[in-house]
């Protein structure tokens, strides 16, 4: 899965209505997944773990614990790509998503959840990138 598909498919599953917490986006993810190849999943993790680690910089980051930070880095990434560019270019944009009533914590578990379905086995594979908080260490001027 590139980039783009990787878009397009958080686009295509994006509820209409709010969604705290990315459970309906999360759930509507998961249900694509399991209806395609494993490779799929395996490239949304992918995916995801970059778009995740990107955002993984201080600038964006400092002042949120470890928690904080990667659900809030999960939230801009389910509020779709033109958002998500849109805080890369302008960091001050990021600060709204770091409320818990817009984390999407869930959306991390896709991968998971669609494997495990495929599969009835854990998912127990690391990606590329990791999206941890601060585990992006060119980002993090103090590290």
């Amino acid at each position: 899965m590139d980039e783009n598909a990787f878009w397009q498919l958080i686009e295509a599953c994006n509820p209409s209505v709010p969604d705290p917490g990315g459970h309906k986006l999360a759930a509507a993810l998961t249900a694509r997944l399991v209806n395609a190849p494993v490779s799929d999943v395996v490239g949304f993790a992918e995916q995801l773990s970059w778009v995740l680690y990107r955002l993984d910089r201080e600038e964006y980051g400092d002042g949120l614990s470890g928690d904080q930070f990667l659900y809030t880095r999960a939230a801009v990434v389910a509020a779709g790509r033109e958002e998500y560019e849109s805080v890369l270019r302008a960091p001050q944009r990021f600060m709204p998503y770091a409320s818990d009533l817009v984390w999407a914590e869930a959306l991390l578990y896709v991968p998971d959840n669609a494997y495990k379905h495929l599969t009835g086995d854990d998912w127990d594979r690391r990606t590329r990138y990791s999206y941890e908080s601060y585990s992006n260490t060119a980002g993090w001027s103090h590290v």
